[in-house]
């Protein structure tokens, strides 16, 4: 199991009330799956993708990541396994608007500390993977919103890590980018990458091989895709 999330509780205190955001998580999560957590606004899917990106912990409930004990790291640790294992698309695209496409994907490259000609060429490489081998100098604002999300996925793929996490990666793009963007997460999924979508969309939900539904805090339907 690559990932195994145990009674997993986030609770938030406004004032004198308490605000269970995830009220009792239990998952367990395959390499090689392509899975979809789906739920509406508000039912706990992004603060469950905020832990299993490693970017918050939980109240309570243990998470192993590769049979790692998450809460025993340290932050320098845990940012070291955001790094190298996990790489993030977000909805937003987050990128850097002053560095072109190229220099963007070098990012992480240079938190993992390769350097010089070998952080180019890997850059390089990631953007023909992701159709943008033609694109490699232009600046965020000279791409499409399609476009913007491929650098974003080469990105995430730089540092070779065994997860992609994807927060919505079609929200913000029309339906013929949004297309191309799942295509290029399954490819990635065949290509023996883990794929973890979290959506609100159960279209989008649908293509991937096993669908988690959770309202409330709480996961209520777990099933594997037909097709």
């Amino acid at each position: 199991m690559l990932i195994q999330l145990e009674d997993i509780y986030k609770i938030y205190k406004l004032g004198d009330t308490e605000v269970h955001a995830l009220d009792g998580i239990t998952l367990g999560i395959e390499q090689g799956e392509f899975i979809a957590i789906v739920g509406p606004s508000g039912s706990g899917k992004s603060t469950l993708m905020n832990i299993l990106g490693c970017l918050d912990t939980p109240t309570e409930g243990s998470y192993l990541f590769e049979g790692k004990d998450m809460s025993k790291l340290s932050d320098d640790q845990l940012a070291i396994i955001r790094n190298k294992h996990i790489g993030f698309v977000f909805q937003s695209f987050n990128l850097l608007p002053k560095l072109d496409a190229v220099e963007n994907v070098e990012v992480p490259l240079t938190y993992a500390g390769k350097k010089g000609p070998a952080r180019r060429e890997r850059a390089v490489k990631m953007l023909e993977i992701v159709g943008l081998g033609d694109r490699i100098h232009h600046k965020p604002k000279e791409l499409s919103g399609g476009q913007q999300q491929r650098v974003a996925i080469a990105r995430a793929l730089s540092t070779d890590p065994p997860v992609i996490l994807a927060d919505e990666p079609t929200g913000n793009l029309d339906t013929k980018s949004g297309t191309e963007i799942m295509q290029i997460l399954k490819e990635l999924n065949k290509s023996g990458k883990t794929v973890i979508l979290i959506t609100h969309d159960i279209n989008i939900a649908k293509q991937a091989q096993r669908n988690v539904h959770i309202q409330d805090g709480k996961i209520i339907e777990d099933v594997k895709v037909a097709g």
